[in-house]
Formats: C-alpha cells, structure tokens, sequence
C-alpha cells in the first residue's frame, strides 16, 4: 500500500524528508477534519451531531490512528513500536494542555484590574484591553465556569490509568509475557472504563450541543465565514433563521399578521446576529462614531452579496432610524440585517422574488417595537465584549449554500480521515528509524515529534481564537484543548487497553503513566484560580519539557 517506501533503506537526509512529508500531509489531514468539522457548525440541525460527536471524534483521529497502528505486525516488534504509541499520546496529551495552553493565555491575555471589593477582573470591555507596558503579573486571562468544569471532566477521564497501572505496579521487573498475562483481565476492566467514558463524554457534548453550548464556536465560524467572503449574509443565517424561527417566518403574510398579534422573532437568532455582525458593523463605520448611514448600509450588503435597492434601504432606514437621524445604531443595524433575512427567507418560500420589497415596505411599529423587545432579551444573556467559505459558494442562493456547506464539508472529513489512515502507520515506522538511528528510546522520539504532526492544528486554532480577547473565545480555547485531552483518556487508551487484551501486549509505561496523570492535575489546580497571568503562561508551556526530564529521571530511578 502507498506509501512503500522502507525508512530503514533510505540515508539520513532521505530519513528527513520523510519525516517532513508524512508530517505535512498529518497536519494538513488534521486541518481538514477541523475545518470540515466547523463548517458543520454552520447547521444547527446538526448541532448535535456535529459538537457531540464528529468534533471530539475525529479530533482525535490523528492520534488514535498512530497508536493504533504502533500496536500491530508480530508480537515482538508490536511491543517495541508500542513505545511509538505511548509517546504519542503522552506527548500529545502533555503538549496541548501546556504548550497551546500557554500561547493561548499569552495571545488572549489582557490587564486585570483590581476593583473596589479587592476582586480582579479581566478587562475585556476596556479600550485598549490591554495597555502598553502592562507588567506580566498584571495582565492575563478569565478563567470561566466552561473551563473549570471541562478541567473537572478531564481529570475524571484519567480513573482507566490508575486501573491500568494497578497490576503494572507489582508486575514490574518481570518477563514481558507474563506482565502481559497479569494485566490482560486489568487491560480488559480499563477498556470498559475507556469505551464508557468515551460514550458518556459523546452523550454528554450531545446534551451540551442541544442546549446551543457550542454557541460561541459556532459565532466564530460564521464570523470568519463572513469576513473572508465565502459565505453570503443569507447563507450564514439561512440555516439558523431555519431552525428557530422556520415555523413563522416561512409562513410570509401569515408572519406579517402573528407579529402584530404578539409574536417575536427568537431571541436567538438575534443574539446571533448582534455577535456576528458587530464586528462588520465597526468595519463599515468609516467615520468611527458608532452609526452607518446609507451609503455605508449599502456597501456592507453589497461587500456581503445581498442584493437591495436603493428604495428598500430608505424604507428599511425609515423604519429603523428611530431619532430620523439618517443613520442607524447597531442595534439598529441588526434589526435592518433581520428584516432583510426573513423577507429573502420568505421570499424563497413563495418562490416570488418580488415578496421581499412588498414585505419590506409593509411598515407596522409594531414589527419594529417587537423586534426591538426580543433583541432586548436576547442581550441579557450576550456579553458585550467587542473583538480585536470559498466565494463561489457565496455567489450561491441562501438554500444551495446550505448544500455546497454539506458537500464541503463532508468532503473534507473524508478526505483528511482518509489521509490520516493511510500515512499514520508509515509514520511510526520513519518515528521507530529515527529513534534507532539517534540511539534514543522510541518514546522520547514520538513524544516530542508525534504532536508536531497530529496536533499542530489544535495549537493554531485555540491560539487564533484566544487571540480575539474575549472571555467567550478564551473560553473556546480552553475547551477544545481540555476535550482533546479527554478524548486521548477515553478514545485513544482504549485503542491500547485493546491491544494489550487482545494481542496480548504488556503495559510497561509506569513512568509515563505518572507524567500524563500529574500534568492533568496540575492544570486542573490551575483552573481553580479566578485568572491567569502572562506569568502562568510561561508556567505552564514549561511543563512539557519539564515533564520530559520527569520521565527521564523515573526511568533511571527504576520505573518502568
């Protein structure tokens, strides 16, 4: 099967450069699952689906399938290669609750600021957020309530390595075949555990995806969607205008009669909208006093492929301008953005593209009071903070969008799926060769080059979205990496617990073991605290090599 090239018959440069191309493809399949993954987000009615299972899932595709196939061929060479394995899921789990974790503080990081009762606060609603020549003990990160539950998760997820290391523990010294022997049934009880813990972590995203708690990623993708231009205004809406407010709007007239009887728009879709579309909102506000007029409007909704005439934006403006101004808030804003939503929506409905101006010059205070009350609501809850799709998809209808989404994104899961399963065990034999090579232990060699290939996407993404400066996208940050971890307790040990059942193979990892339980309980104890600092930032990216030494060091004091 390709790739058929034997690492042990090529040079040293030759060594190398297979390195780098194995890496390179990992790191661009594990991007396309991400990327394939988050499009997904774009469709509420695969919320759950998508934030339960696909997310965690195929995150942990990469890994899983390196220490997969570090436990297969002959049993003698599969227990020499399973090191390959274990480095990889110390490594990866080790480095992005340290590494990523850190650069995520440092890139999110604002001043904190004392208050009157003696509390710290992040000053994430400050201009600046961050003032020049903030010292490093004054300037850091919120640590949410998202983030300390996600750290009380992941160290519930570490019960199958105190199963595993149970029998590890007075075995040690023995032949590998009878450690192998004594661990099978322990190897067999850690498996439950993992498998059930992995469905009850899938369960458990499932619920929180229902309950709209990817909310906040989801924002970020249809930001991003928005600003590069592969998406249109209606495409990204189209979905979730669908599955909140579908049942009234797509009725057209009829929605025009409830809403004066009483009925609101979802308080949703409009907090939706006020998040995603502030950001435009600065963008277009060409002379920085917090309004657009008109011709400001009509260059964002032809920048983002919506197609309005002039006469409808002086109808719109006259319905939302509320002081006659000549140029709307963003709240004001938002509403107009709404209006032209559910009138296309409506308009699609009836297959009559001239609905939408006969429903947008349709001027009732009543719609616009309504509108106003449920964007109200929808604020209670939205935090205030501001922050610092290919375009032929975007030139496409609202509806086809929507399957262009699909298509995409599913090709990209399927392609970067299929990538990571054809590279990853040609991986661990150029990892076994370098490590043979450098007269160094498999495991060390994996540990510190595993990650660059498999996890180097999760590092750019939770940097990216630390980057913003909000308690929300922080929280994103912290979320994701401490899910990762989870899902390498869960999913990728049961991949081993599996192999030593049912290969027969011995867990010899006592010292790694400890490295991986005791990073994840000081991360946890770190999450404890209200905020960190830029100072904890560097704290914790120096864990991982510090863990390293650890390792080293339990080894030479006889551990296994």
């Amino acid at each position: 099967m390709f790739p058929s090239i034997e690492p042990s018959e090529v040079g040293n440069t030759g060594l190398l450069w297979l390195f780098g191309s194995y890496g390179y493809v990992l790191f661009r399949a594990s991007g396309l699952i991400s990327e394939g993954s988050e499009l997904l987000l774009l469709v509420p009615s695969l919320a759950g689906l998508v934030g339960g299972v696909v997310l965690p899932l195929l995150g942990a595709v990469p890994d899983g399938a390196i220490m997969l196939f570090s436990g297969l061929g002959d049993i003698e060479s599969a227990q020499e290669t399973l090191s390959v394995g274990v480095g990889a899921l110390a490594g990866s789990t080790i480095m992005l609750l340290t590494i990523p974790w850190g650069m995520s503080v440092w890139a999110g990081r604002v001043d904190l600021v004392k208050q009157s009762d003696g509390s710290v606060e992040a000053n994430y609603k400050g201009d600046p957020k961050l003032s020049d020549g903030q010292s490093l003990a004054h300037s850091g990160v919120k640590v949410t309530k998202e983030t300390k539950h996600g750290a009380k998760v992941m160290l519930l997820t570490t019960i199958p390595y105190f199963l595993i290391q149970i029998p590890a523990s007075y075995l040690e010294g023995r032949h590998s075949d009878d450690i192998a022997s004594g661990e099978k049934w322990w190897a067999l009880l850690a498996l439950v555990v993992c498998v059930s813990g992995f469905l009850w972590y899938l369960m458990f995203h499932i619920k929180a995806s229902r309950e709209d708690e990817q909310k906040f990623r989801r924002m970020e993708v249809m930001k991003e969607m928005l600003i590069t231009g592969k998406l249109s205004l209606g495409g990204i809406f189209h979905n979730l205008i669908d599955t909140y407010d579908g049942d009234t709007v797509a009725r057209g007239d009829a929605q025009y009669q409830s809403i004066e009887n009483g009925s609101v728009p979802n308080p949703k879709v409009m907090e939706y909208l006020k998040s995603v579309l502030s950001i435009t909102f600065q963008k277009y506000d060409m002379e920085g006093d917090a309004s657009l007029g008109k011709s400001e409007f009509k260059l964002f909704l032809k920048d983002f492929k919506e197609e309005v005439s002039r006469d409808e934006i002086d109808t719109l403006f006259a319905k939302y301008d509320e002081d006659n101004s000549g140029e709307i808030s963003l709240d004001e804003f938002v509403l107009a953005c709404y209006s032209i939503l559910t009138t296309a929506h409506q308009a699609s409905a009836h297959g009559d593209p001239s609905f939408r101006k006969s429903r947008l010059t349709k001027e009732d205070s009543t719609v616009v009071d309504i509108a106003t009350a449920a964007l109200e609501t929808a604020e209670e809850d939205a935090d205030e903070e501001k922050e610092e799709v290919p375009h032929d998809i975007a030139s496409l209808s609202p509806e086809n969008q929507e399957a262009a989404v699909k298509k995409k994104a599913f090709t990209m899961l399927a392609l970067g799926t299929f990538l990571v399963l054809l590279f990853s065990d040609p991986m661990v034999d150029v990892m076994q060769e370098i490590a043979v090579r450098v007269h160094m232990s498999p495991f060390y060699v994996s540990f510190i080059l595993a990650p660059l290939a498999s996890n180097a996407s999760e590092v750019i993404s939770s940097t990216y979205y630390a980057s913003k400066k909000t308690s929300k996208t922080i929280s994103v940050s912290f979320s994701a990496l401490e899910g990762a971890a989870a899902m390498n307790n869960t999913f990728c040990l049961s991949i081993f617990m599996g192999l030593i059942y049912f290969r027969g193979l011995a867990w010899q990892y006592t010292a790694e073991t400890i490295a991986i339980i005791l990073v994840q309980g000081i991360m946890y104890c770190m999450t404890l605290k209200d905020n960190l600092t830029a100072i904890d930032a560097f704290k914790i990216m120096t864990v991982f090599p510090l863990s390293i030494v650890m390792i080293a060091a339990l080894t030479a004091l006889g551990f296994d």
